[in-house]
């Protein structure tokens, strides 16, 4: 989707007066605001345990003036704050899941600093802008799907703009991530001596081979904008024993929703495929529901970009290869497809290090990551509010 505005649009500005008060109260909230994303970062927690994140975030948030109401959506580590009454109403989403094994990794750690951020700053300004605002505490986005159960259960009702900021190597205005499918497979033969009566078993971890094999030979048959990817989680017991139980999870992205359900059967096929060969039952369970791709929209990107751009961030140029975390998946994808949504990219200075390496954690707790997130917070914060200097004029404007 193109992301060139309307004149109109490109136009509208808030007040002076009213930048200023954003500016100057994310930079009087500075240590506090790199405080928690230190802290998160220091006690990384995976999908649906993110007790202490949940609770840190909320907790500078009642401390800002906002309502909160923790474990919304029957999602315990979920959590809804609010202030405002204005007519336009904006949601900001705070992630601070970690990946397993790598900690903060994808940085959420400075998305969750960088919504209380934008949070604190337009509390100061929501009345007179005529916003209401909400951050939503967002659990389980590394597979888990938080948002899209949060969508479901009504979480969103009544907002009009969902907003965040991701970290990455080099800020990109636009996001373009994949629809994705995640999927819990297990196979489940039968045990036996590997030595003395290795006619007795049946393989489960044979059933994978063949069913990886056959993934890896469908690659070339996929269309470039799709990818399949996954681990085995468990191969068996001992070396000396004929795996009986194997398990795995596999992930397939494609384009769109439609492209994601047309290419998904053919990847089960395969596994179907491991499963006739080895003669092991097949169990495929989805990890969450599907992801969808992110439908940009084009009064807010260029909101953003002009924002970031007024306070020093600069963009990459197409087609620079460290831009290319704009294409991994998001379940905010599901939220832009029902409301308008913002999910631009922001660079903290990781390069070599990219995004899910051990090296892009490290990077997620550095000067320039606190300076990014600070940016962040700023630049949503800016955003939300030339969107409501728009809403102001009237839909003639828009």
């Amino acid at each position: 989707m193109s992301t060139a505005p309307a004149p109109a649009r490109e136009a509208a500005q808030a007040p002076d007066a009213a930048r200023t008060v954003l500016r100057d109260t994310i930079g009087a909230l500075a240590g506090d605001l790199t405080g928690l994303s230190r802290r998160l970062h220091a006690n990384p927690e995976t999908a649906w345990e993110e007790e202490k994140a949940a609770r840190w975030t909320a907790s500078l948030l009642d401390d800002l003036g906002y309502t909160v109401t923790p474990g919304v959506c029957a999602l315990p580590t979920a959590f809804s704050a609010r202030i405002g009454s204005g007519p336009l109403h904006v949601a900001l989403c705070a992630e601070y899941d970690a990946l397993p094994g790598l900690g903060h990794a994808c940085g959420h750690n400075l998305i969750a600093s960088s919504a209380v951020g934008a949070a604190a700053a337009l509390a100061r300004v929501a009345d007179d802008l005529g916003l209401t605002v909400t951050v939503l505490g967002t659990p389980a986005e590394e597979g888990g799907g938080g948002k899209i159960l949060m969508l479901e259960r009504g979480a969103f009702e009544g907002v009009d703009v969902a907003m965040m900021v991701h970290p990455g190597p080099v800020d990109v205005a636009e996001a373009e991530p994949f629809a994705v499918a995640h999927l819990n497979v297990q196979y489940t033969g039968r045990a036996a001596h590997a030595a003395a009566y290795p006619e007795q078993g049946r393989n489960a971890a044979d059933a994978f081979t063949v069913a990886q094999v056959g993934i890896g030979l469908l690659r070339q048959q996929l269309p470039p904008t799709t990818r399949v990817h996954g681990l085995v989680t468990r191969g068996g017991e001992a070396p000396n024993a004929i795996p009986e139980r194997t398990e795995g999870r596999w992930y397939v992205r494609a384009a769109d929703l439609e492209e994601l359900e047309r290419i998904q059967g053919r990847v089960e096929n395969c596994f179907r495929a491991g499963a006739l060969a080895s003669g092991c039952a097949l169990e495929i369970e989805p990890e969450s529901p599907p992801y969808s791709e992110f439908r940009n929209d084009a009064e807010l990107t260029a909101l953003y970009r002009r924002n970031a751009e007024s306070i020093g961030r600069r963009f990459a140029a197409p087609g620079d290869p460290a831009a290319r975390m704009n294409r991994a998946s998001t379940d905010m994808g599901n939220v832009s497809r029902v409301l308008r949504a913002l999910h631009p990219y922001i660079g903290i200075d990781s390069l070599p290090a990219v995004n899910h390496q051990r090296e892009f954690a490290a990077a997620c707790a550095t000067p320039a990551a606190d300076a990014a997130l600070l940016d962040g917070a700023l630049a949503l914060a800016l955003t939300a509010a030339d969107l409501a200097a728009v809403a102001s004029r009237g839909p003639g404007t828009r």
